[in-house]
């Protein structure tokens, strides 16, 4: 009788894989639930079931590809457990449940900021309630189109001035946290879209945000660019990634030339830095 060699995995090699995996990926067999991203506050995570499966959170049926693939999106205070319930074509169901990690967040101070974007006067009220109206209306499409799907890119490269949920103090008043990530540019410098979309907004002068950009990803998902320049895209377009979208302005409340890049999983905040984590272009 020949005995055969046995097959030998060295630890090493092991090791590399498990860590390759463990930092944006994890498998979930039990309930058939497939995981990139990570489970911490302001993360967006992609998710994927079984063709013709569903799955819902906290009673609600979260849309899915005809792959199974969805989103999900954390919010900058999401805390304790996330439940998921996965339904298969038979009936049957199974939950599951993931703890949240919570995170640390930075306190900035900006001083030399317009006073009336600090304090506005009354005259302004209206005009804000409207601004605010107008982008809520811009990310409320939620479509089956599956850009997100192809990974993201930063929009400009520069120095990260600004960080997803630090509290703000504007010329000493504290204020709501800061929900994106900013990239300090000349003002001019070209924006390029993060990954595909349609433009949902393009407004040149909002109170707070200056000139304003909404680029909606599918499924909920939308790119918001402050602060703008100069927009070059027109409402109802479709970009592609790495396209030249905007151009790098200080307009609204800013003390500086610089892009302010925002994300939204429906009416969830999420850090755009994250999402590149989670979803690299591919």
């Amino acid at each position: 009788m020949i005995l055969k060699k046995p097959f030998y995995v060295y630890p090493q090699v092991l090791l590399l894989l498990g860590l390759l995996c463990l930092s944006n990926c994890f498998a979930d067999t039990t309930a058939s639930i497939y995981w990139q991203g990570s489970w911490q506050q302001g993360s967006l995570l992609l998710g994927q079931v079984k063709p013709n499966h569903t799955v819902s959170h906290a009673g609600e049926q979260i849309q899915t590809t005809t792959d199974g693939y969805f989103l999900f999106g954390l919010g900058r205070n999401a805390q304790g457990l996330s439940t998921f319930v996965v339904g298969s074509p038979n009936g049957s169901e199974i939950k599951r449940q993931y703890k949240i990690a919570e995170r640390d967040y930075q306190i900035q101070t900006v001083e030399g900021v317009p006073q009336r974007t600090v304090e506005p006067p009354a005259s302004q009220l209206q005009r804000i309630r409207s601004d605010s109206v107008m982008v809520g209306k811009a990310r409320q499409a939620v479509t089956s189109d599956t850009d997100f799907l192809n990974g993201f890119i930063k929009p400009l490269v520069g120095p990260r001035t600004g960080v997803y949920g630090s509290q703000r103090v504007y010329n000493g008043v504290p204020k709501s946290p800061h929900y994106g990530v900013d990239y300090a540019a000349p003002t001019g410098t070209d924006v390029r879209a993060p990954a595909s979309g349609i433009v949902r907004l393009a407004h040149r002068d909002l109170f707070y945000s200056g000139g304003t950009l909404v680029v909606d990803h599918g499924h909920g998902l939308t790119s918001t660019f402050l602060h703008l320049s100069d927009i070059v895209v027109a409402e109802g377009s479709r970009v592609e990634r790495g396209e030249i979208i905007a151009k790098v302005g200080s307009t609204g409340r800013a003390t500086g030339p610089h892009l302010d890049w925002r994300m939204n999983w429906r009416n969830v905040r999420v850090d755009p830095e994250l999402v590149l984590q989670a979803l690299p272009a591919k």
